[in-house]
């Protein structure tokens, strides 16, 4: 297993170890330290594993609002608290920190004044002051809009909880605690770094993907228990967009197991690091399959018709409010965190260090860090999707999944069993280093060619979602005007 400088589970197990034979060792059930120790160690890890997704889970959140703010032209939201040192269009608190006790108030109130001279509102940068009521936030890049996650949170959590009248209540309240707790487990089965984990199974990667397909009835149930239209059709939406883009994603999947020969997660890494070669490199298209299967699951835009709150206000969700509403919106961020950890661990090495063996003193960052980087980086494209597509229509989607992603997902598994009988597993040698960049450069050749090519009936007919060209006349579904 590949060594790291934090060897969490390591030094858990050591002092479980010691608190074991201290305590039950010493007793007369003295035979059941090693299986006390060993509940433990795995406890602590669990809760371990958790509390550093969910740790964490305020950088997406952050993102998402920063990213989509600086891709669509604005700010995004800022931290609910500045009118205490800049205010809302020049109206402040006034000095608020003269009535702090015990002479608190004067070196705050020098602070405020020091940095709302230094980084306040006026900037010699005229896209900088165009901004408002930004504060000395707008300069400091990571602080913006941070805390705004925490007042969100203190808003879910002290909202009414109200039940629709005429609602299936049973299936009401169990639907949130399905979706709810089936994503928390798909984290059971995510490692961390070869030593952060909380189950190391044979077949993780199988159960992970079982218990991942489990929310979207969560999701149906609680569209039909809510008794009302909006919710019902959002429901039915993504019954029938999560089978038709569930099983593409399935089979993709199996081309990663089938590249690496093992339904293990970590040994999916270990394949990576023992090969000199991340499969993003052998199975380009799996990788776009992958996350393009994945926005469609986790119902980002453009696959967001389950909810596309345009039409069907907030669709399966519409009825729900408080801090339900707010679990489940953390369960769909929870979801799209697993993705990006997925998609990090399937393509990119998971806590690989890229040219770890070449460049000096890189082993020596923790590997957790590389899995959140590398999170992070393919979570930019997930706010970049949703900031430059529009919502697609649900037969497009359908369509898109079916007659699309269904055959290109066969062939990506074709390529896969080519990869493993005749490269990795039958000719040995130097030469199939060559192998990943050919297969590279012939996919991000084809990439092009399909990026820029326009089938002219396709155009004229209106019938693809996206066009490169603007066709001429009036514009259709999905179409831009000239």
């Amino acid at each position: 297993m590949t060594s790291d400088v934090l060897d969490l589970r390591g030094w858990v197990r050591q002092a479980m170890d010691f608190v074991a034979e201290n305590t039950v060792g010493a007793s007369r059930h003295w035979e059941y330290t090693d299986s006390t120790a060993w509940f433990l160690t795995e406890f602590i890890m669990c809760v371990a594993a958790f509390s550093g997704i969910m740790g964490t889970l305020p950088v997406l959140l952050w993102m998402e609002r920063k990213l989509l703010g600086r891709f669509m032209d604005r700010r995004g939201a800022r931290t609910s608290l500045r009118s205490l040192w800049v205010g809302e269009n020049g109206v402040t608190a006034g000095e608020w920190w003269n009535q702090l006790p015990f002479g608190t108030g004067v070196p705050i109130g020098m602070l405020n004044r020091t940095l709302n001279n230094v980084a306040g509102n006026d900037h010699e940068s005229a896209e900088v002051s165009r901004v408002n009521n930004r504060s000395y936030h707008g300069v400091w890049w990571l602080l913006p809009g941070f805390f705004q996650n925490v007042a969100d949170g203190m808003k879910f959590l002290t909202k009414e909880h109200m039940v629709p009248e005429r609602a299936d209540r049973s299936v009401y309240e169990i639907a949130p605690f399905l979706i709810i707790a089936t994503t928390v487990m798909c984290f059971v089965f995510i490692p961390l770094s070869p030593h952060y984990y909380a189950n190391n199974s044979e077949l993780s990667i199988l159960f992970l993907f079982a218990v991942f397909s489990v929310a979207p009835l969560g999701v149906f149930f609680a569209g039909w228990s809510s008794n009302n239209k909006y919710t019902l059709l959002g429901g039915i939406r993504s019954a029938a967009q999560l089978t038709a883009y569930e099983i593409p994603l399935l089979i993709t999947v199996l081309s990663v197991v089938v590249l690496s020969g093992s339904f293990n997660m970590i040994e999916v890494i270990e394949f990576q690091a023992d090969s000199g070669v991340w499969n993003l490199f052998l199975l380009p298209l799996g990788a776009l399959l992958f996350i393009v299967t994945m926005v469609a699951e986790v119902e980002r835009i453009p696959f967001d018709m389950p909810e596309a709150e345009a039409e069907l206000v907030e669709g399966w969700w519409t009825e729900y409010g408080g801090l339900r509403w707010g679990l489940m919106f953390a369960s769909e961020y929870l979801r799209t965190y697993a993705a990006c950890i997925l998609f990090a661990h399937f393509f990119l090495g998971g806590w690989e260090a890229p040219m770890e063996d070449t460049i000096p003193y890189v082993s020596m960052i923790p590997h957790i860090l590389w899995v959140f980087l590398k999170a992070w980086f393919i979570f930019i494209f997930f706010v970049w999707f949703r900031a430059a597509l529009h919502r697609v229509r649900t037969d497009q989607i359908l369509e898109f999944g079916w007659r699309w992603l269904l055959p290109l997902s066969l062939v990506n598994l074709a390529m896969a069993v080519v990869l493993r009988l005749w490269v990795y597993d039958g000719i040995e040698g130097e030469w199939p280093i060559l192998v990943p960049i050919l297969i590279t450069t012939i996919g991000l050749t084809l990439f092009i060619l399909l990026s820029i090519d326009e089938d002219p009936e396709a155009l004229e007919a209106r019938t693809r979602p996206y066009n490169v060209q603007t066709p001429s006349g009036p514009a259709g579904p999905g179409q831009h005007r000239e």
